[in-house]
């Protein structure tokens, strides 16, 4: 496998992404994008659902940690999260709810009193052939405790993106299937 399809790249927001202008105001926006190999599902729930369902074991243990402190304050913990009731007519990816499905874009995110965040999984066409996928987040938050998790979490968050992607790329994405 090539090593430029392992690896996330921090990209702009992609001008064509449904969070681009989700908030009035953001205090994080951030993107990175990995190439897909010839073959790779188009479908960006496939895509995002994979992503998040494979990711590094380090990963699972920064969010006990994470979970632990946060309850302190009353902030949603992943436990909580992953069994939320996603509604007749919503789902969930894990700790994420799923606000929106097209062709090419699944938005997954939460709300909570602290802040508000959403993630979009964007498939895209390279020219000349190929894909890419780029998972771009945008945060808003409401409140000086808001500001303090973001100024926490943010160093941690871009590893994390940045590691979820390779994961899923070293693994091997989901292959197109025709119908």
């Amino acid at each position: 496998m090539s090593a430029q399809l392992l690896f996330a790249t921090a990209v702009k927001l992609p001008g064509q992404s449904a969070v681009r202008h989700v908030y009035p105001t953001v205090q994080l926006a951030d993107a990175f994008a990995i190439d897909l190999p010839p073959g790779a599902a188009s479908d960006p729930e496939v895509l995002g659902r994979f992503m998040f369902s494979h990711q590094p074991a380090w990963i699972g243990a920064l969010m006990r940690v994470r979970d632990a402190v946060v309850a302190l304050f009353g902030i949603k913990t992943a436990k909580k999260l992953t069994g939320a009731p996603s509604g007749p007519r919503a789902s969930r990816v894990g700790i994420f709810k799923v606000y929106s499905i097209d062709d090419t874009e699944m938005v997954v995110g939460e709300d909570d009193k602290h802040l508000d965040f959403r993630v979009s999984v964007l498939r895209t066409a390279i020219p000349g052939g190929g894909a890419r996928l780029t998972v771009s987040t945008v945060v808003h938050c409401h409140n000086v405790l808001g500001r303090i998790y973001l100024f926490v979490i943010a160093p941690f968050h871009r590893m994390v993106v940045k590691s979820v992607l390779r994961r899923a790329a070293t693994l091997g994405w989901p292959q197109f299937k025709q119908k």
